[in-house]
Order: structure tokens, then C-alpha cells, then sequence
């Protein structure tokens, strides 16, 4: 299996402060990837390094077999799919939720003048209908529920068939209801051998969807664990990335923790 994302001594500073650390990881083809860590850890940092949307200070970072810094991003883009709240807030309060997922054919957030092929709108129509969207095709995207606009994001990020999947905490915000369908959904898409390679951030354990393999664990930039996830989701390790005593309980493939009071 080839590399996706080689990161080698990566480490990001800015204004005098040090987002990421050293950081040495490796994502390969087939792969679905974890990651997580408190608030200020240097997730959401360490995505957007991997989607091209940020160089790193030190280090060395490559993606889909390119090095950032010798390689046009704008054409490296393309090849990734990227869903986030800083994408979505970029998506005009307008745009019809068709419209959201065919714009990410030519890397744009909303429809202008350009014109797209009865192929991309079909699959664009495809895809929200995976998604359980494509009866909401005509509704503006700023109308939809959190849990629905997740759903979109994810579908848009799909749109050009990627290599890399980054998506940058999806269940943030969502009810249990929503919350549980997304899982779901992101679960299936993990088990298709035909998914892209997949980079999931959060910082709840809650979050994690079934049928990821790998997990990447970061404190304060540094990576305290990395690996196969139930090599590195252990008390031990949540415990110090965390820095707080952890109880983990695993069920059905989700997992789960505590605070462990004495």
C-alpha cells in the first residue's frame, strides 16, 4: 500500500506558539484514521496541513505522494475532500443543496456562472440520495437542521471522488438522534473497500463510528499514541492525553470513557 499522508517532524508555529510538535505519522491507502485530542491539541492544525490548506513551519509533509511546497495545491485540492463548520461557513445562505454538492466539482462554494455536465448533477443527485438527502435537492442548505447539513457536507466532500476523506469533527453539535444516523452512515462508509482513505477528528470518544482502524492521539501538538485503535485507545494513553484518570468501556465496536473517580 502506498503512502496518503507522510508526515515527517511536522511542526507548525504561529505567533510565537507551537500548534504542532515533531509530529512523524503515516496514513496508507485503505486506511481510516482517528484523531483526537483535547481543545488546543493541534487536531483541527493537523487537517488542514493534510488537506494543502497549510504549510507547516518545520518538516516535512506529503500527501497523495506529494511534498507541500513543491507541488501546486491547487491542483493537490481536487484530490481531497474536506468537510468542515469553516467550509460550510463559506456556503451562501442561498445556494440550493444540489447546487452545494456540483460546486465542489470546480473547488467552488457557490454557484456562479459556470456550467456543469448532466453527469455531475447526477451524481451530485447520487450521492445526496446515499446520504439521505436527495429530497431536500431544492431546499436552501441554510434551512436545513445541523444534523441534514452534516449529511450534505459529507456528500459534497465525495463529489470529485477523492483519494483523502478529512472530515473535521462531523458530529459536532448534532442531537442523539442525529448524531447516531451519522455514525451510522460513516460506519458503512468506513467497511467499503472502495472509500477513499479517511481522516475523522474529534475529541469524543462518543464519536468515533464504527469500522475505523487507526487512531492518532495528540496533547498539547505531540503525539502521545499512534496505530491500530485498540492499541491506542487504551486507559492509559486517553489517560494522558487527556490528563485526567479515564474509564473506557467498549461495546459493538463504539467506544466510551469516564472519568475514573477513586
Amino acid at each position: 500500500m502506498s503512502d496518503v499522508l507522510e508526515f515527517a517532524g511536522v511542526s507548525v508555529v504561529r505567533g510565537g506558539k507551537t500548534l504542532l510538535d515533531g509530529v512523524d505519522w503515516q496514513v496508507k491507502e485503505g486506511e481510516r484514521w482517528v484523531v483526537m485530542g483535547p481543545n488546543g491539541a493541534g487536531k483541527t492544525t493537523l487537517l488542514q496541513i493534510a488537506g494543502g490548506r497549510m504549510h507547516p513551519t518545520r518538516g516535512v509533509a506529503g500527501i497523495l505522494e506529494e511534498v507541500l511546497g513543491a507541488v501546486d495545491v491547487f491542483e493537490l485540492r481536487p484530490r481531497i475532500g474536506l468537510a468542515s463548520a469553516a467550509l460550510a461557513g463559506q456556503i451562501p445562505d442561498d445556494e440550493t443543496v444540489l447546487n452545494v454538492v456540483v460546486t465542489a466539482s470546480y473547488g467552488m462554494t457557490g454557484r456562479w456562472r459556470e456550467k456543469y455536465e448532466k453527469l455531475d448533477e447526477r451524481r451530485a443527485f447520487n450521492l445526496l440520495h446515499e446520504w439521505g438527502m436527495s429530497t431536500f435537492m431544492n431546499r436552501r442548505f441554510s434551512s436545513l437542521s445541523e444534523g441534514e447539513r452534516k449529511r450534505v457536507q459529507i456528500a459534497r466532500a465525495l463529489m470529485t471522488d477523492p483519494e483523502l476523506l478529512l472530515l473535521d469533527e462531523p458530529a459536532a453539535g448534532l442531537d442523539l438522534s442525529g448524531r447516531e444516523d451519522l455514525l451510522f452512515r460513516l460506519g458503512e462508509l468506513a467497511r467499503d473497500e472502495e472509500a477513499p482513505a479517511m481522516v475523522l477528528v474529534t475529541h469524543h470518544l462518543e464519536e468515533v463510528p464504527t469500522g475505523f482502524t487507526h487512531a492518532l492521539l495528540l496533547r498539547d501538538g505531540g503525539v502521545v499514541a499512534s496505530g491500530p485503535i485498540d492499541e491506542v485507545f487504551t486507559e492509559e494513553h486517553l489517560s494522558t492525553a487527556f490528563d485526567l484518570p479515564v474509564e473506557l468501556r467498549r461495546e459493538g465496536g463504539r467506544y466510551s470513557a469516564t472519568a475514573r473517580r477513586s
